[in-house]
């Protein structure tokens, strides 16, 4: 009797289809996600899921690899390119998560646009004497300009929402002629001081790094909010802090963190006018669910020899 092929996950997948992987598969699930912990375990498995940092060197013993399939859509967490060198196909899951993210996007707009959070906890506090002028700081997102960095599968679908909603939307990508109809191509300095609503779900890399400095921060209204969803890299978190504290900037939501999990004590903490979330734009039970049966689908074809059309290094089967 041949053996089932072994598969490493580095974090569980949805509880209803995980066990759709099992019947296929003998899988492993890591303890935990520490560097040597998941070196070790990689080294006996034939496919790899992929839900947190893996260490540059974890391809160096695993000798029995045939599959890496990062179960969602950013890069940023596998070697890609020490995979490709020895011929270790990865894939990843385009779209699966797109929804979400703009949800989270247009929930953080209007979280920091109309302040109904603190309203309720005014109201319950303070009483209706209170928070009822709270609404006169309240602004609409109708009449004003979405700038969005970044524009693929999430920056696309979300234009199409602001657009919606009556926003000018601008936007700042290195293919600017394969915009969307709709969307205004612009220079950085162009959508950081004209945007009321900047948005970034840029990928991160050499060009995107320390993107949000301090002196784009002071390029923007007074009374702007920026919104990332992309990786915390992207912006300088010491100029936002000081933006945000010295009244500069109208408001910030991050979901993402130069360094995960935040712990509590971090300057962050104690800006002002500030949404934090722990990374959780593109999680819901819905985008699970369609991960986790992504990534089964990609990882069964891929053991089969198979060659999906969402594998990132297809020169490896050349």
């Amino acid at each position: 009797m041949t053996a089932k092929p072994r598969v490493l996950l580095t974090n569980p997948m949805h509880p209803q289809v995980q066990p759709v992987l099992a019947q296929h598969c003998e899988v492993v699930l890591a303890p935990d996600t520490k560097p040597d912990t998941l070196t070790r375990l990689v080294a006996e498995v034939d496919a790899l899921v992929v839900r947190a940092q893996l260490p540059p060197t974890i391809f160096d013993n695993a000798g029995n690899l045939r599959a890496v399939v990062r179960h969602g859509v950013g890069l940023d967490m596998i070697p890609v390119e020490a995979a490709t060198a020895r011929g270790i196909p990865v894939a990843n899951l385009p779209g699966s998560n797109t929804q979400a993210v703009v949800e989270y996007c247009l929930a953080a707009m209007l979280h920091l646009r109309r302040g109904l959070a603190t309203m309720d906890a005014g109201l319950r506090s303070r009483g209706w004497a209170v928070a009822r002028p709270l609404a006169d700081t309240g602004a609409e997102l109708g009449s004003g300009t979405c700038g969005i960095v970044g524009v693929g599968a999430i920056g696309s679908r979300l234009a199409q929402v602001a657009s919606a909603m009556g926003m000018r939307v601008l936007g700042l990508t290195r293919r600017p002629s394969a915009l969307p109809a709709g969307i205004e191509a612009v220079a950085k300095h162009q959508l950081f001081s004209q945007a009321d609503v900047v948005v970034l779900c840029c990928p991160l890399n050499d060009q995107t790094r320390g993107l949000v400095d301090a002196a784009t921060l002071a390029t923007m209204k007074r009374d702007a909010i920026l919104i990332n969803v992309s990786r915390g890299p992207v912006i300088d978190t010491a100029a936002l802090v000081s933006a945000l504290r010295a009244g500069k900037l109208g408001g910030a939501a991050l979901d993402v963190h130069d360094r995960q999990p935040l712990t509590g004590g971090e300057p962050i903490f104690e800006a002002p006018n500030l949404l934090l979330t722990p990374h959780v734009a593109g999680i819901t039970d819905t985008s699970m669910r369609a991960m986790s049966h992504g990534t089964v689908a990609t990882v069964l074809a891929l053991l089969r020899g198979e060659r999906p059309a969402n594998v990132v290094n297809p020169q490896v089967f050349r």
